[in-house]
């Protein structure tokens, strides 16, 4: 029993590390390096890195005594094997326009989080937290098309350094969801 119990232990750890090296959570005291782009560029593409990040979001919840236990889990994640660049074209300036889109993912994280937090829920919130989330991510997308755009994918550097500051700004303003 005690070998099944340490087996099971094990390979829980075992797969939980090998999940680990398919993201990487957002920490404020750690920048992406080009290291962590470990997916191959696709073929045709005339940009020079792409990053893959998002949202991860869980939720559970039960009624007990006619009240409401939810209990959820969100986090923004970079994706290294789905992210990449071309070695030789890219530079830190680059590297800077990439960590904004994994910002970004964080920002939406945080927003995510507060009407988490601020939103009254009735006693079968399914419908109503997958609404939410659905609107936040629609959001997060269009705001990481719009920071492409707006940048034409970072070759503006007057409007890349404002977005900068716009989502340092923002990252600030949501702290307390952090």
């Amino acid at each position: 029993m005690r070998f099944l119990f340490l087996l099971l232990t094990l390979s829980l750890f075992s797969f939980s590390s090998e999940n680990d090296k398919e993201k990487m959570q957002w920490d404020e005291n750690r920048k992406l390096t080009w290291a962590d782009f470990q997916g191959r560029p696709q073929a045709g593409n005339d940009f020079v890195a792409s990053t893959n990040s998002g949202i991860s979001f869980s939720y559970s919840f039960r009624i007990e005594n006619g009240k409401l236990d939810l209990d959820y889990s969100i986090q923004s994640n970079f994706y290294p094997k789905l992210s990449w660049y071309k070695r030789g074209n890219v530079s830190d300036y680059i590297l800077e326009h990439e960590q904004t889109h994994f910002d970004i993912s964080e920002l939406f994280a945080r927003k995510l989080r507060k009407k988490m937090v601020e939103t009254g829920f009735s006693s079968n919130p399914k419908k109503e937290i997958d609404a939410i989330y659905q609107k936040n991510e629609q959001e997060r997308r269009a705001f990481q098309n719009r920071y492409d755009a707006e940048t034409d994918h970072s070759k503006n550097p007057e409007a890349e350094y404002k977005w900068r500051e716009l989502v340092k700004t923002q990252l600030d303003f949501y702290e307390r969801w952090k």
